[in-house]
């Protein structure tokens, strides 16, 4: 087992949540090689130590898309968080704000962006699919426009559903799952009444809001199958970048030709992602994708990543592979189901001393000195 904090994190996360909770956040698409690579490809990354270097002085902070951040976090877009602590969305914000880095609101959140926006002192960034319903999505930009959410996460790597077994086994879905959902949550009381008495409403807060009246947990499957549009192509974003006048970022990259497609779109970034090996299994890890994604196109977009960032030293690895920021998923909600805001921010204070180690023993004093100088050697090369 690869030892982090976040190791610490998922083992309390487990103990506390429903097992159809926590098997939803750390499962993966059919055998779940992908999500295993993700980690392990990323931690068999070799740096390259240096010594006597005068390290007195670091600075983690990085600019993206005319934001300043303390460094080169964020936290990712993450379905039914919410469900994870009392109105989790709100506190994994506030920790991301405190902190100095952006929180990503997912589509499928359970508080809505006018509950979570004004709980925060910077703006937020928002996550959204290419559904049918054409009409949410317009809905969707317009409030998060009212907002003042200044970014836009566009997902495109979720055409339709992944095959994720786990979830049908845990109760998450399948024959009985509202039963099934109903017993664990007796057998796990501390959850039961923090998230599941006083966190109520349990619905889709941004889909709700939409509709006009609650689509709630036993809806969630059915609604996003029914949605998920196979159809998708890059003109089905265009009116979208003509209607959004901040930043775009095109999320579920992993071939550097749809890299290129997204520099041709007019994208102002990518993340480089495999949908944390939720979707397709035996694709890429990020780790092994990132390199010649950074040969194609670094320096025409800002490139992001996810999936498989475990630690502070991961997310110097991965910089040190191509990308410019890093977003974290599951570290975040593992952390957050154990010990709700202040979960969040621990794990992203052990985030930056763990950053700060591996800067000062690799002799990179500030992010943009993190290269592939710093490696011992390149996966996927």
């Amino acid at each position: 087992m690869i030892i982090s904090a976040s190791t610490d994190y998922r083992a309390a996360a487990k103990s506390k949540l429903p097992p159809f909770l926590f098997h939803y956040a750390d499962g993966g698409a059919y055998a779940e090689h992908t999500l295993r690579h993700n980690v392990s490809d990323l931690s068999e990354i070799a740096l390259r130590q240096r010594v006597l270097r005068n390290m007195s002085e670091l600075n983690l902070e990085t600019q993206l898309f005319n934001e300043t951040l303390s460094m080169p976090v964020a936290l990712a877009p993450v379905g039914l968080t919410g469900m994870f602590a009392r109105r989790g969305e709100v506190q994994a914000a506030r920790a991301a704000a405190a902190k100095g880095i952006p929180f990503t609101l997912s589509t499928v959140s359970v508080c809505p962006i006018e509950e979570v926006a004004p709980a925060i002192n910077r703006p937020m960034w928002f996550q959204l699919y290419v559904l049918k319903d054409r009409g949410f999505m317009k809905n969707a930009l317009e409030r998060a426009k009212t907002a003042g959410v200044t970014t836009l996460v566009f997902t495109v790597d979720m055409p339709t559903p992944g095959a994720r077994y786990r979830d049908a086994h845990s109760g998450m879905s399948g024959p009985n799952a509202a039963m099934r959902r109903m017993l664990q949550a007796m057998t796990h009381p501390q959850w039961a009444f923090d998230v599941g008495l006083m966190g109520r409403p349990h619905d889709l807060g941004n889909i709700s809001t939409y509709r006009g009246n609650p689509t709630g947990l036993a809806d969630y499957i059915g609604w996003l199958a029914n949605n998920f549009d196979p159809s998708i192509s890059w003109k089905d974003l265009e009116w979208i970048r003509d209607f959004w006048d901040g930043p775009m970022i095109i999320k579920g990259i992993l071939d550097p030709e749809d890299a290129k497609d997204a520099v041709k779109f007019g994208a102002d970034g990518i993340v480089v992602s495999n949908h944390g090996g939720r979707q397709l299994d035996g694709v890429l890890s990020s780790a092994r994708a990132m390199p010649a994604i950074a040969d194609a196109v670094k320096g025409d977009l800002k490139i992001l990543a996810d999936s498989g960032i475990r630690s502070g030293l991961d997310v110097v690895r991965m910089i040190a592979l191509g990308a410019d920021t890093v977003m974290l998923g599951r570290a975040f909600l593992y952390a957050l189901a154990a010990a709700g805001e202040a979960g969040v921010s621990n794990l992203l204070d052990l985030f930056e001393k763990e950053m700060r180690v591996a800067m000062v023993l690799t002799g990179a004093k500030s992010i943009s000195e993190i290269s592939a100088e710093s490696l011992v050697r390149e996966l996927g090369r």
